[in-house]
Parts: structure tokens; C-alpha cells; sequence
């Protein structure tokens, strides 16, 4: 660990995919940032790590322009992996004493770093600066309320403590970021993951700015198949088995009710006041198909992660690092 951390080297780690539109105006701010700080003594030096998640745009001969003025680092992916496989291979190449990650579309914004640095040094304790937003401008209702009640109900049936409203916009210590690179599981969800690291973590409150480049605030709609999928096999089902305890629970209640139902039915039968019914009969069928369906899903996702995890692949395959040496690392 760090005892002194004055002078520090920062890495920012950033994910993107087809973001030509923003890397001109998210370069020209984070340099200005880096170069306000070092002029005041915060930091020492800083490296800003973009992690191509191959895309399709311009976005790579942008960035290959800026490796030659030494503070880039492009790190090419081979394929489509996804923000948070794309983000664990920047940290791996990233080689700064605190490393930042956010998003590359500049609703982070950059000029909320120096505050989150200084909340570092100022704790030599801290080992994770987190932020929450206070605000989310341009963003959809049904975006924003989804979103809401998402974080709460992870909170609550996870075994960690995630804070809610907080995002892919931290700041860890090398500590930190060495033990989330020994994590090999499968579908990362790094927001948990920083959380079941543990250490002390604080937070910075900020307000969220809409996409810079005035397209649609996100590329993950909120009813999206991809968003809903990343939530149910990276956040749920990798940090939480409440769903399983559910479906356990859900058995054993309609075991108990149907067992009162029999008798029930027996009581009618020898009263003569039992006639059988047809909706009756069909709506005890679909209610317990149903939820045997549930359980079935539920159960399935679980033996889904089981699978993808014995396959042991590795999380992200990385096609060359160019850094401003003027060398290509070919993987």
C-alpha cells in the first residue's frame, strides 16, 4: 500500500465503442484536467488508457493520431467483448498508482476527477473513491425510475453493500485494481465486484451531464435484451441467490395449499356441495405451470453461469497495445 501517495501516477481507463464524435472534445478536457492538477502538485504524472471495443467508426485512427503525444495508451480488442471486459483489460494495462475508469461518451464528467483524487489523498485509508449522481440530465423517466428501484432491490437481496446511484465512474488504488485482475469469473459486474473487494470507500456526489454529442443518452436502452440480460446473469445471479430461495419458498407454499385444498375438497364431497369446475380446474393448472416455469428459469440461469464458468475462457482477448514508445504489442 501507498503511504505516500503525493506525486501519484493516475491511469484512466476508459471503454468505448464507436465514440469518434466524443474523443476530440473527452481528450481536450481530461488533458486539461491532468495539466491543471500536475501544475498544483496533485498528482505526478497521468496515462489515459482507451480500450477499443472494436469499433466500427474512426474512432481507432483518432486515437492511433494521439498516441504519439505520450499520455494515450489504445488497447484493441479482437472482437465485441463488452464495457466491463474492456475495462479489466485497460487496468491490466494500465500502470498508474490510482487508476480511474468511466464511460467515453462525456456524461462523466472529467473535470470531477480532481475532486475525487483529492478525497483519496486526503483518506490514506481509502482505497475506492465512488461517485453519485445526484442528478441525471437527458435521461428518460422510465429510464430513471427502472434504474432506481434496479440499484434498491440489488442492495437488498445481494450479500454486499452497493451503493445506490453509483456507476462505472470510481477511482481505486493499485490495491484494489491488482485483486479485481486475480477475479477470472465469467460476465464480470464490476460494480459489485469493487464492492466485495471491500476496503474503506467514499464517495463524491456530482451531477450527471447528458451525452455530448447530443445522440441518445445511452447505447443500453433500459428494456433492451442486452441491459436486461447484464442485470439478471452479471448483477443478480453472480451476487445474490435469493432468487433460488424465492422459487424454494414459492414451491413449498403452493405444496401447503394444495394439501389444505385436498381436504377441502374432500369436506365438499362428503357434504354434496362439491361440483366440478371447469375455470377452477384450469386456473390452478396455469398458476402452478407458471410458476413451475419460474422456477425452472430461474434454476437455469444459475446452471447457465455454472456452465459458461467450468468452460474457463478468458474474459477478453486483446489484439495489440500501442503505446507512445512508437511499439505495437501484438497479442
Amino acid at each position: 500500500m501507498m503511504t505516500d501517495r503525493k506525486n501519484a501516477k493516475i491511469s484512466v481507463v476508459l471503454s468505448f465503442f464507436n465514440e469518434s464524435n466524443n474523443i476530440p472534445e473527452l481528450l481536450q478536457r481530461l488533458r486539461k484536467v491532468f495539466a491543471d492538477m500536475i501544475a498544483e502538485g496533485i498528482v505526478g504524472s497521468y496515462e489515459l488508457v482507451f480500450v477499443n471495443d472494436n469499433s466500427r467508426d474512426n474512432s481507432e485512427a483518432l486515437l492511433r493520431h494521439e498516441v504519439e503525444k505520450g499520455d494515450v495508451v489504445l488497447v484493441n480488442m479482437t472482437r465485441n467483448f463488452g464495457v466491463s471486459e474492456c475495462v479489466l483489460a485497460g487496468m491490466e494495462q494500465s500502470s498508474g498508482d490510482g487508476v480511474v475508469y468511466m464511460d467515453a461518451d462525456l456524461q462523466d464528467p472529467p473535470e470531477v476527477i480532481p475532486e475525487m483524487i483529492r478525497t483519496w489523498l486526503a483518506d490514506p485509508e481509502a482505497e475506492v473513491v465512488y461517485t453519485t449522481r445526484i442528478k441525471r440530465a437527458g435521461e428518460h423517466p422510465l429510464k430513471l425510475l427502472v434504474t432506481k428501484y434496479a440499484y434498491r432491490v440489488l442492495k437488498h437481496i445481494s450479500d454486499i453493500q452497493l451503493p445506490v446511484d453509483s456507476g462505472d465512474f470510481k477511482l481505486l488504488s493499485r490495491r484494489v485494481v491488482d485483486h479485481l485482475l486475480t477475479l477470472k469469473e465469467d460476465k464480470p459486474y464490476i460494480r459489485g465486484l469493487v464492492s466485495w473487494v471491500g476496503y474503506k470507500q467514499v464517495p463524491v456526489y456530482y451531477n450527471r451531464d447528458p451525452r455530448f454529442d447530443g445522440r441518445e443518452n445511452t447505447k443500453f436502452p433500459v428494456l433492451s435484451r442486452r441491459v436486461i440480460s447484464g442485470y439478471l446473469d452479471r448483477a443478480l445471479i453472480s451476487f445474490s441467490d435469493v432468487p433460488l430461495k424465492i422459487t424454494l419458498f414459492l414451491g413449498l407454499l403452493l405444496s401447503f395449499v394444495s394439501i389444505m385444498y385436498i381436504f377441502v375438497v374432500l369436506f365438499q364431497k362428503i357434504m354434496g356441495w362439491y361440483e366440478p369446475g371447469w375455470p377452477a380446474l384450469m386456473f390452478a393448472i396455469l398458476l402452478i405451470g407458471g410458476i413451475q416455469l419460474m422456477m425452472l428459469g430461474f434454476t437455469g440461469l444459475y446452471v447457465g453461469a455454472i456452465f459458461r464458468e467450468t468452460k474457463g475462457r478468458p474474459l477478453y482477448l486483446i489484439k495489440e497495445v500501442i503505446r507512445s514508445t512508437g511499439t505495437s504489442t501484438r497479442s
